[in-house]
């Protein structure tokens, strides 16, 4: 059983409003076992409409339409639809009653021609009252098939859908169960990762398909099993994430669609447990998106955005000498940012960052004497690396020790403070996961 979403309005086309509906309908629907074919969005256009309607008919069992449905003249699907179905349209007294109470609730007495106009309907069509507007939800059967027209309000739509639509389509299809597993992945680029998992993902379940979905520093794989006996499906998808822990279980951090904060977040409330952070590439882009969860005041103290040396030092406690001598971006620096944040904030956890986020600030090897400033006999020459753009150091303060680890993430400025800021959060949910510190694979 397929359903396809079309969705109408030129104001999606030019960008002007952003089509929401088509991915909550999509998520709402396969919940409950239902496959969506294609998503088309089309103009206000009478013959768009109607090849639209027309071509989804022969694809699919279930065609959703939203938008196109209103009081004003460019709200043509309605009609467009009866012209498409060979029908007219005809008043319907339940949804005029409808109409004059929505209108009356938000303090409208007088019921204007336009208004009234709305509780003309298809003939042929099975009328479903709007709860929350004017608008009528339009349900019509054609050759087997079904085909749905509602308002495109996201709540209008939302309603209609939960209170009517996917409980008329239950009862009207059988459908199958389809089961979705979520495995998080960070520090494995998306084309490596296929070539470890190639054999594994050849020798799947037939019932079992793959998806890659990548992000900036990590990739989630969507396993989805489809079929009629859900008990047998759950034990697929888990003797299959089962193989994925033993090949790629170190870079493995959760098993939902949470962001890497909200799993922080959880973590540390299981412990007890605070965290604080010190931030010198990022920004506070850690702070942030800790602070984005509901609820994270339990957990963080707050954040010191280190982005000069002098705060480093003034409000940090970091040795001088070892920035001079081993550079900002460095280990031994971004670990004492950490234990600073820790003993400043009073935190059980600190997360601390020091990078070259780009486009510019790359750093030059160089080499330092550490008696004197210049070449002199019996000076010892200390030798600074150098530090391409996108270079970040990660530090984490845990009670007991503090460890730190460098990544490249790459050229792009944007990009490397995002990467560096869940970087940051995974390598302490690893720790906490595991009581570990993560070990980058070489």
């Amino acid at each position: 059983m397929q359903i396809e979403i079309v969705t109408i309005g030129n104001e999606l086309l030019i960008g002007q409003v952003i089509d929401t509906n088509s991915a909550w309908m999509g998520e709402q629907l396969n919940k409950e076992g239902f496959a969506i074919n294609r998503i088309t969005s089309i103009s206000d256009s009478d013959k768009e409409i109607k090849s639209a309607v027309t071509e989804a008919q022969q694809r699919v069992d279930v065609v959703l339409i939203t938008g196109g449905l209103g009081p004003t003249k460019d709200d043509i699907t309605k009609t467009t639809l009866a012209e498409l179905f060979n029908t007219k349209l005809v008043f319907n007294e339940e949804m005029f009653e409808n109409i004059q109470k929505f209108l009356r609730g938000r303090g409208m007495e007088n019921i204007s021609e336009l208004n009234r106009a709305q509780a003309m309907v298809p003939e042929v069509c099975t009328p479903i009252v709007n709860k929350v507007g004017s608008a009528p939800i339009m349900w019509f059967e054609n050759n087997g098939k079904v085909i749905i027209s509602m308002p495109g309000v996201p709540l209008e739509m939302k309603t209609a859908m939960q209170d009517e639509i996917i409980p008329r389509l239950k009862r009207r299809f059988k459908t199958g169960v389809i089961i979705h597993k979520t495995v998080l992945v960070f520090d494995f680029p998306e084309s490596h990762l296929s070539d470890r998992l190639n054999d594994w993902e050849d020798n799947l379940p037939s019932e079992i398909s793959l998806a890659y979905l990548p992000a900036p520093g990590r990739v989630r794989l969507r396993l989805t099993a489809r079929g009629e006996d859900k008990e047998h499906l759950q034990k697929l998808i888990d003797k299959e994430v089962e193989k994925l822990n033993s090949r790629i279980g170190d870079n493995i951090y959760g098993y939902s669609d949470e962001p890497p904060a909200a799993i922080l977040g959880r973590l540390l409330k299981e412990k007890g447990a605070t965290v604080s952070t010190a931030e010198s590439c990022t920004g506070g882009t850690i702070g942030h998106l800790i602070t984005a969860i509901p609820g994270s005041s339990e957990y963080f103290t707050g954040s010191v955005v280190a982005y000069t040396n002098e705060v480093k030092t003034n409000i940090l406690g970091i040795d001088a000498k070892v920035i001079e001598q081993k550079g900002a971006v460095s280990s031994e620096v971004v670990q004492q940012m950490a234990v600073g944040a820790q003993k400043l904030l009073k935190t059980d956890y600190a997360i601390a960052t020091s990078g070259i986020a780009g486009p510019g600030g790359e750093v030059k090897e160089r080499v330092i004497y550490s008696r004197c400033s210049s070449r002199t006999v019996g000076a010892k020459p200390i030798i600074i690396e150098g530090k391409p753009v996108g270079t970040v150091w990660i530090g984490i303060a845990t009670p007991e020790k503090v460890w730190s680890i460098k990544f490249s993430f790459g050229k792009i400025r944007e990009r490397n403070i995002q990467r560096s800021a869940e970087y940051g959060l995974v390598l302490l949910i690893k720790y906490l996961q595991t009581g570990k510190f993560y070990k980058k694979e070489q």
